[in-house]
């Protein structure tokens, strides 16, 4: 420990807080909350605490920051906001089942959709959640398409290609605006309605159904009245619903608790009603060296972080010690008291001994699987090991391929597999440039020559990479003799590694081709090794194909900008922006380009003009 740091650890205030550990480089390891932050962060750094991830966090840190706050709720929200924020590395992390439901309405499409999403990062879209179970959220939609009739299809643009109304609109579950059956204006109040009662404004829209069911009705057009009864009697049923789901005693979250190393599991019962509705299921990394109390507010953050409501009562499984800052906390998050304690007797008793025994299952499973996993990829290599004659085992596996259209945006990648396993953040792609024609052979030999002479030059620290400059154990190559062979005459001619090993996997067989040898090695079809073999190959193939797509689309454009006047790259970018792909431009109306941002109206016109070859603006 320097002595800079030593100075830090004696000035730190005995108040409560937020700490954040940092390393040399200023990057955040680490956010906690403390009653006493002195007490705390000295507790990391003291020689008696033996606990792993304690010492590995200890040996990195290079400063501390506190934030001193009036009570330790107050710091729980801090915590909450700056783990959100940063994502340290050394933080507990929340690896669930599944992600929570959204309800999705896309205002910024002509005629917008309400949809189920599990995602949530759509510019353009008002989200409603999340909710915490699915089906009610399709039962939801199912009842608000009855009283809106928003349109069900998929695309920002309603409607087929033939022009004809689906049986949706014959059956009254969408007002056709495909066919102009209803105005845009009309559509758009309907979407309001809708947002509007997702907002939770629910007698308006009633008032408003009532209203034009009496209107129609005094006007004799009873069939329309009817349409309004049965659509105000869905809205009210809707309503009473979501009314007695938040009027429900006997209301509470149950908790179990299993830890294991450096992982642990929770599991979740919701009751209510007295009656168990659901369960979650989550499991937590980065806990070596955390107590009970600080893994279960490390999960309460970010599980109830993102619900929509917090029930009045948690009850957990252990006997933490005191649970008032949690309490506090999620009080703050209901807008009315929580309690969280341990059950001592009865049901609720029984409950939380059930979802502790839940939690140990899931973490002795999720074990198993894991060691599973991890035989089935040491089988997979000592079979590559005895099938290709390897010295050892290949522990890192780098995998090239090509792709291109008739000799144009060729594109190279390199995909790598250690221990069994992608490496996603050592892939690498090379655009290959100078080769006339279509000649995969030698777009493969400049793509390996390029990454070998990476690892020759791994010494200049202005070019290090650290997966180039990482030795592999195995080389695969994607094709069969020719590109085997150009591999390894451009491996000889550029590095001296007389033991690293190079094959093919040849397609259409599923062959391995091995240096010196006139016969392929054939193996089983569900041979681990070939199998492994087979996904670092496609893995290439995959990185390869869409890195070339994205090329060509780039150049797609470019080509068609090239001739239209009045366009530089500042437009090209906005007009790339609003539409998103070539078939998107070319297939925009005058008016669409005319609501491009940043696009002049008189340009756009031009633009549609040059597009149509329908003489001047």
């Amino acid at each position: 420990m320097d002595e800079s740091l030593r100075e830090q650890l004696r000035t730190l205030p005995q108040r409560p807080g937020v700490y954040l550990f940092r390393d040399a480089g200023d990057d955040i390891l680490y956010v906690g909350k403390a009653k006493s932050l002195r007490a705390r962060v000295r507790s990391y750094f003291s020689r008696g605490d033996a606990r792993l991830g304690v010492a590995q966090l200890a040996e990195r840190v290079s400063r501390v920051e506190v934030i001193v706050t009036r009570s330790e709720a107050e710091a729980l929200h801090v915590e909450q906001s700056l783990i959100k924020r940063n994502r340290p590395p050394f933080n507990v992390r929340l690896r669930d089942d599944k992600s929570f439901p959204y309800i999705a309405v896309t205002v910024s499409d002509e005629y917008p959709r309400v949809m189920f999403t599990r995602e949530r990062h759509r510019r353009g879209t008002v989200y409603f959640g999340p909710y915490a179970n699915a089906k009610k959220v399709r039962e939801t939609l199912d009842v608000l398409n009855r009283a809106f009739q928003f349109r069900p299809c998929e695309g920002p643009k309603p409607g087929r290609h033939s022009g004809i109304p689906c049986l949706d609109f014959h059956i009254e579950r969408c007002t056709a605006p495909c066919v102009g059956a209803i105005s845009r204006e009309e559509y758009r109040e309907l979407i309001d309605g809708v947002i509007g009662f997702l907002s939770g404004d629910t007698v308006t829209i009633q008032r408003l159904l009532e209203a034009r069911m009496h209107d129609a009705s005094g006007a004799e057009r009873f069939e329309e009245a009817a349409r309004y009864r049965n659509r105000l009697f869905a809205v009210q049923h809707l309503a009473d619903r979501q009314a007695q789901e938040r009027r429900g005693v006997e209301s509470a979250d149950v908790i179990g608790l299993a830890i294991d190393g450096e992982r642990a599991a929770v599991q979740v019962f919701p009751l209510r009603d007295g009656r168990i509705v659901d369960r979650y299921a989550f499991h937590l990394e980065n806990v070596g060296g955390q107590d009970e109390a600080t893994i279960l507010e490390a999960f309460c953050l970010e599980h109830y972080g993102a619900l929509p409501t917090v029930p009045p009562e948690v009850l957990v499984s252990h006997d933490v010690g005191d649970t008032g800052a949690l309490a506090a906390y999620l009080s703050s998050l209901r807008g009315a008291p929580v309690t969280v304690r341990v059950p001592r007797r009865g049901e609720k008793r029984r409950l939380a001994e059930l979802a502790a025994e839940n939690a140990r299952l899931a973490l002795e499973h999720d074990a198993s699987a894991a060691e599973a996993r991890r035989r089935r990829r040491v089988e997979a290599l000592e079979t590559l090991r005895e099938a290709l004659n390897l010295e050892s085992l290949p522990v890192r596996i780098e995998c090239f391929d090509v792709s291109n259209i008739q000799g144009r945006e060729i594109v190279a990648s390199m995909s790598v597999f250690t221990d069994g396993q992608p490496r996603r953040a050592h892939y690498r792609t090379f655009a290959v440039r100078g080769l006339e024609g279509q000649d995969d052979v030698a777009a493969l030999a400049e793509a390996v020559g390029r990454r070998f002479v990476r690892l020759r030059d791994a010494a200049d620290p202005e070019r290090h990479d650290e997966s180039f400059a990482s030795v592999p154990d195995l080389v695969v190559v994607d094709g069969g003799k020719g590109q085997l062979r150009a591999a390894v005459e451009t491996i000889r001619s550029t590095v001296e590694l007389p033991r690293l090993a190079v094959v093919s996997l040849a397609k259409r067989e599923e062959e391995v081709f091995l240096p010196g040898l006139r016969e392929p090695v054939r193996l089983e079809r569900h041979d681990p090794g070939l199998q492994l073999l087979q996904r670092i190959r496609d893995e290439a193939h995959r990185t390869a194909v869409g890195l070339h797509r994205r090329r060509r689309d780039t150049r797609a454009f470019e080509s068609i900008f090239d001739g239209l006047e009045g366009i530089g790259p500042a437009r090209r970018r906005a007009i790339l922006r609003h539409f998103g792909s070539v078939d998107g431009f070319l297939a925009a109306t005058q008016e669409e380009l005319e609501g491009v941002p940043g696009l002049p109206p008189k340009t756009a016109r031009r633009v549609y003009a040059q597009l149509h070859k329908a003489g001047p603006a």
